[in-house]
């Protein structure tokens, strides 16, 4: 069994459910305090955080990751047990196989070797982890540890992060960057009555459904060379009592904006509230920024030696791509970093069988590595 592959399993076997560590941090900390590296436990409420570093001086390269998964949903429809790690036809079963504890085993791998090979390299090298990626609001994770290091003026100049950025072959595609994310809670306020009697009530579900057309209608940007234009979408909506003769009093809707560096949150937030207010409406709408949009310039040193490392090793011309959801780089990016994603093929992540090729994964430490050599080595 190779090490990473021993690895990933000792991590899927801790049920790690978010914002759970279940001692993944601990295990992966006492290994990096063994090679020589610097150790510090960042807990924030409910949620662990690693910072393990080596070296001094100069620029620094973070790989980013998480120990946190989600849950595995009914253990019965899984094949093999989710936390029972299992190698089957050459890939390898359990939660967070993909998301991301076998990144995660090749990000400590990595930098143990270099260690090894370059115990005077230049700068540093460092590996951050959190137990609150997967969580609802990633209060406590890396947005409160990038707080810190900007109170402490930690430099950070590059950074990689773990997240499976795959298609279908190791490598074929990477995120330069990520688009922005803008949600909002929505509530319209109406007059409940009897549905006999509507000219005593006034009904919040009737009346934002015009103005609900007109958000869903709009064209917020056009995008631009590196991003797609801005979505709007409603992803939860409920109103009445449960009785079918009750006008309700209020509708409450959960709204999100992905949106591009063609538009800022400030000027969709004002734009919503306008065609709100056009609409005649009683609403007040309260709104989370979950991070804003960010990009690794082109020809940017860490994005072309990641190009370069999939070019050599993995055979692959890699697709540089913006699309997907948010990770944990976008509490990263602001601090001045380049951010680029590299990870193993996300085809089953969140999925029952989730599941990474066990050669991909034996692969992986060998791509972060070379990485290090090219920057710092």
């Amino acid at each position: 069994m190779s090490d990473v592959l021993d690895l990933t399993l000792e991590l899927i076997r801790r049920r790690s459910v978010t914002p759970a560590d279940a001692g993944c941090q601990v295990l992966l900390a006492q290994r990096l305090a063994r090679a020589g590296f610097a150790i510090e436990h960042l807990r924030h409420g409910e949620v662990d955080n690693l910072w393990a570093t080596h070296g001094s001086g100069g620029p620094t390269l973070v790989f980013l990751g998480h120990t946190d998964v989600v849950p595995s949903g009914p253990e019965a429809d899984w094949a093999s047990p989710p936390f029972e790690p299992m190698v089957r036809d050459g890939r390898l079963y359990g939660r967070g196989a993909a998301d991301m504890k076998g990144s995660v085993a090749a990000m400590a791998l990595a930098l143990e070797r270099f260690a090894a090979a370059h115990p005077h390299h230049p700068g540093r090298v460092a590996l951050l982890l959190t137990s609150d990626e997967e969580g609802p609001t990633n209060l406590d994770g890396v947005r409160r540890v990038a707080e810190v290091f900007r109170l402490r003026g930690e430099r950070l100049d590059w950074c990689v992060v773990g997240e499976p950025s795959s298609k279908q072959r190791l490598g074929d595609l990477i995120r330069v960057g990520r688009r922005g994310s803008l949600s909002g809670t929505l509530t319209v306020r109406g007059v409940q009555g009897h549905v006999a009697y509507p000219e005593k009530a006034k009904n919040p579900i009737h009346a934002f459904a015009p103005a609900l057309a007109e958000l869903a209608a709009t064209r917020w940007d056009e995008g631009n060379a590196d991003f797609p234009p801005t979505s709007f979408q409603v992803s939860n909506l409920n109103a009445g009592t449960g009785a079918n003769n009750v006008i309700p009093g209020a509708l409450v809707a959960q709204i999100n904006f992905r949106y591009a560096t063609a538009s800022t949150a400030a000027d969709l937030r004002a734009r919503t509230g306008a065609i709100l207010d056009r609409h005649g409406l009683d609403w007040q709408l309260d709104w989370n920024l979950s991070g804003e949009p960010f990009l690794s310039p082109a020809g940017g040193l860490l994005r072309e030696t990641v190009c370069a490392v999939c070019r050599e090793l993995c055979a692959v011309q890699p697709e540089q791509s913006t699309g997907g959801g948010t990770s944990d780089g976008r509490f990263i990016a602001p601090l001045g970093a380049e951010v680029v994603e590299l990870g193993p093929v996300n085809a089953t992540i969140h999925k029952v069988d989730e599941c990474v090729a066990v050669e991909d994964l034996e692969r992986l430490p060998a791509l972060y590595q070379a990485i290090c050599e090219r920057l710092l080595g």
